[in-house]
């Protein structure tokens, strides 16, 4: 087996927690599914989300004070086609998208052939987007539902089956124990329509989010050709220097991945300098690593603009929704069953969960009301404002 493959191999290691995990989560479905025939049936999930659309189209315009787009969608993907659209959830530009979506379409299918070839044929790009693969793919089974190009995604797999899993693990008799359940798993179907209509309506802070993203990615693989392109002493000094797990020299792709990984800003500078370098204007580099690889500093100085932008953005969309579920879905009693049934928390507990982005849209909707929304959407707050709200409320007083 070449380098390549054994690369390709040890990607579907990293996801073996998770690949086992939805093997078990079909065998647990199946064994409930037959457990509960003729006793239990709970509705489709198709059916409650389309029967709910309309009421919670409503309470969402009547809370942000916006109109959603008439033209969304409602799609409810299993687990393969799941993975696939994780790829277009990776933003990258028009020269990588093909390569993104091949890898994805690879990893959903759990081919290591195919992976092993997209690696040979581009080692850069590879390196750059099989972080995405195991990052989100790893969160499946905790993702309930994504928006993309106008249209809801429902995660099927999970929705679909945990209501009967959750139900049968209770056990016997499953007809007083159905009523909490079914209404955990109904809160649930509310939560994610809820989240998604919310990011429905946030078209501009969409697009800085996704324009941000794909100049990061730009840059990472701007990074990933330069190591690559290393020579192999500098390649085993460094690594020697930044104490990088010993690689075999037979293994020169591995070498240099594991420097990339390391050297990577969005690994190197926040594990160097804290999450506080989304608030930096500059950044300094060990003279030593700066001297084998010249371009470094140029690379971590331009990455901080886009990175700064994406997570501003990206936190402002998240707070956005997590702010108008506490407050819309607060007295809903399906919610509360489906924290307690499917969380195993309440609503206090939920409520509290620190989250920057929420209490950023809690300070300015203190300040300007309704009006917080549209003002979030037209004019995005930067990382500092994130931060300080007060500073985003002097912004907008001027």
């Amino acid at each position: 087996m070449g380098e390549f493959e054994e690369f390709a191999e040890a990607l579907f290691g990293q996801l073996a927690v998770e690949i086992n995990e939805e093997k078990e989560i079909l065998e647990l479905a199946i064994k409930a599914k037959e457990d509960l025939a003729g006793k239990i049936e709970f509705k489709k999930l198709e059916e409650i989300a389309k029967e709910i659309y309309p009421s919670f189209k409503k309470k969402v315009e009547e809370f942000l004070d916006l109109k959603i787009p008439d033209n969304v969608q409602l799609k409810f993907p299993e687990l393969e086609e799941l993975k696939e659209l994780k790829g277009d959830k990776v933003f990258a530009d028009s020269k990588s998208k093909e390569f993104v979506v091949e890898l994805f379409d690879a990893v959903a299918k759990e081919d290591s052939k195919k992976i092993a070839e997209l690696m040979k044929k581009d080692t850069a790009k590879y390196m750059v987007y099989s972080t995405y693969a195991i990052q989100y793919i790893s969160k499946i089974t905790t993702t309930y539902g994504d928006y993309l190009d106008s249209t809801i995604y429902f995660n099927k797999f999970i929705l679909s089956r945990y209501p009967e899993i959750i139900l049968h693990k209770q056990g016997e008799p499953y007809e007083s124990n159905f009523k909490n359940v079914n209404s955990g798993y109904i809160g649930a179907v509310k939560m994610t329509l809820l989240e998604e209509l919310i990011h429905s309506v946030q078209k501009n802070l969409q697009e800085v989010n996704k324009n941000a993203a794909t100049e990061v990615n730009k840059i990472n693989e701007e990074l990933a050709q330069i190591i690559l392109e290393l020579d192999s002493k500098t390649v085993s000094e460094l690594s020697e220097y930044c104490q990088l797990q010993a690689v075999p020299d037979d293994f020169p792709f591995a070498k240099r991945a594991n420097l990339f990984f390391f050297l990577n800003p969005d690994h190197f500078l926040i594990e160097q300098i804290g999450p506080d370098v989304m608030t930096f204007t500059h950044v300094e580099i060990d003279p030593k690593i700066g001297q084998a690889i010249p371009q470094l500093l140029e690379i971590y100085k331009k990455w901080l603009v886009p990175i700064q932008q994406h997570h501003a953005a990206f936190t402002a969309m998240e707070g956005m929704a997590g702010f108008a579920i506490d407050n819309i879905l607060k007295d809903d009693i399906d919610f509360q069953n489906y924290l307690t049934t499917f969380m195993g928390t309440d609503f206090s507990s939920y409520q509290v969960r620190k989250s920057m982005g929420k209490d950023f849209t809690r300070t300015v909707f203190e300040k300007l009301g309704t009006k917080t929304f549209k003002k979030m959407i037209d004019v995005p707050p930067n990382t500092r404002e994130i931060k300080d709200p007060q500073l985003y409320l002097k912004k907008m007083s001027q």
